[in-house]
């Protein structure tokens, strides 16, 4: 990354530190965004993507601390500089325990604060912040990963649920990760040492599905030329997992309520009966209580396969766990590339955060091995990501600055003077301060919006 494309936010309650230092960058080659608080600093980090941020630690509103904590949990990407007095070094040890990439002292020297930004932008700093992802990675048994609110409650459903024998329906969009749901299920069963046994019920035709589940003797059909025993009998003792169980014909849904209910089944071609003992999981991204009151998937066979419902989050309603999500697809697949990637550029992760993921999980998965896979340097950047998260990008900053008229600058200047006033409680002095301008220049203001 060179310097002169590098966007810094500054965020410091002291106006005219602000300034000076805004100044020093700009004359350096750096965009700046200046912010007086913790609280705007995270609203900032949110709407734009930072290559770095130089904080202070004592403000109003939110100190620097407790912003570190914020944009760290939004994007751990991002290397922080702390500037702290030195009266105050123990807020500076905190800040880096916190994740901080280093700190300053105040009064600040400015040629250390352009050696310590060079390095943190050219060298250490995605280094630091990526082996803090991989050691964030929360990976169970079956690569389940994720520390959100919702993947937690997931788990929790999951250990509630494995042990007993209940059917499980899995519900959730595709790409969510619900066949590692049901393998979490099983390896969590009292039958994890039985087989599981997986099949896609949208890859296969009616008759071949039945074949499928349920085994077919020598000369049922043309092709068969010898018995085979079907997947029931496979997963007997086990767990038979059928994925896109939406997609079933009414025919055959019939012959699966059938074997659920009974626990036996007929191989096509024989009239022979044989029992079977299975736990079921089944899956559907389709929303199979419509399917019902539209006569596409039979009542009886939703009420068998819904004792217990497991919903799979979409990634965009987990976007917090995207970093390490992204981080465990990078090792993986930079590994079976043979490649030596460090991680993702703030910008990279900024707008995988950003991004709505259709395809979910494996749209992720899918775009960080493209970006793998295209990857000459050592860190991914946007210039890796598909194009469609770049158009999704720019059409929602579009979208945004497109949702209302552009206020006149007087207009905008006067609710920024009465704002300032009411802070500061109609000190005119003072809000002229934070303002950045004279006390001459702010009354010759509210004269002009009041005249």
């Amino acid at each position: 990354m060179t310097k002169h494309k590098a966007h810094i936010l500054v965020v410091d309650d002291d106006l005219s530190h602000c300034t000076i230092i805004q100044a020093l960058m700009k004359g350096w080659g750096y965009q700046v965004t200046l912010a007086h608080n913790g609280l705007e600093a995270i609203e900032q980090v949110k709407q734009s993507p930072f290559d770095l941020i130089l904080t202070d630690v004592r403000m109003s509103e939110m100190d620097g601390i407790e912003a570190l904590k914020a944009i760290k949990a939004y994007n751990p990407a991002i290397p922080i500089l702390i500037m702290t007095a030195y009266s105050n070094i123990e807020s500076a040890v905190e800040a880096i325990k916190a994740g901080a990439y280093d700190y300053l002292t105040k009064p600040l020297d400015f040629d250390m604060l352009q050696l310590t930004i060079e390095r943190a932008l050219e060298h250490t700093y995605l280094k630091s912040e990526n082996q803090t992802l991989k050691q964030q990675l929360t990976i169970d048994s079956q690569n389940m990963i994720g520390r959100s609110v919702q993947m937690r409650r997931l788990m929790e459903m999951i250990a509630m649920i494995a042990p007993s024998e209940a059917t499980v329906l899995i519900c959730g969009e595709s790409g969510t990760g619900k066949e590692l749901i049901a393998r979490s299920v099983h390896a969590n069963s009292l039958r994890k040492t039985q087989p599981l046994v997986i099949v896609n019920c949208a890859a296969l035709s009616e008759s071949l599905l039945e074949s499928e589940l349920f085994g077919h003797e020598k000369g049922a059909f043309t092709g068969a030329d010898k018995r085979r025993e079907g997947r029931f009998m496979e997963a007997d003792k086990g767990t038979l997992f059928l994925d896109e169980i939406g997609e079933v014909s009414l025919l055959m849904q019939a012959k699966l309520l059938r074997a659920i209910q009974e626990r036996e089944i007929q191989r096509v071609g024989s009239n022979q009966t044989l029992n079977v003992d299975v736990r079921l999981i089944a899956a559907t991204n389709r929303d199979l209580k419509a399917d019902v009151e539209a006569g596409k998937f039979r009542q009886d066979l939703y009420y068998r396969l819904n004792v217990v419902t497991v919903d799979s989050p979409p990634l965009r309603a987990r976007n917090e766990d995207i970093p390490t999500l992204a981080m465990h697809f990078l090792e993986k697949f930079a590994q079976r590339n043979r490649k030596s990637v460090k991680g993702f550029t703030p910008q990279a992760m900024d707008m995988l955060l950003k991004y709505s993921w259709p395809g979910n999980v494996r749209e992720l998965e899918n775009t960080v091995e493209r970006a793998v896979i295209l990857l000459t340097g050592d860190f991914i950047s946007e210039k890796e990501l598909p194009l469609s998260i770049n158009q999704f990008i720019e059409e929602s900053v579009s979208s945004e600055h497109a949702d209302g008229p552009i206020q006149p600058l007087e207009q905008v200047e006067k609710e920024a003077i009465l704002s300032a006033l009411e802070k500061t409680g109609g000190n005119k002095t003072e809000a002229a301060r934070q303002l950045g301008i004279t006390r001459k220049t702010l009354l010759a203001k509210l004269q002009k919006s009041s005249g």
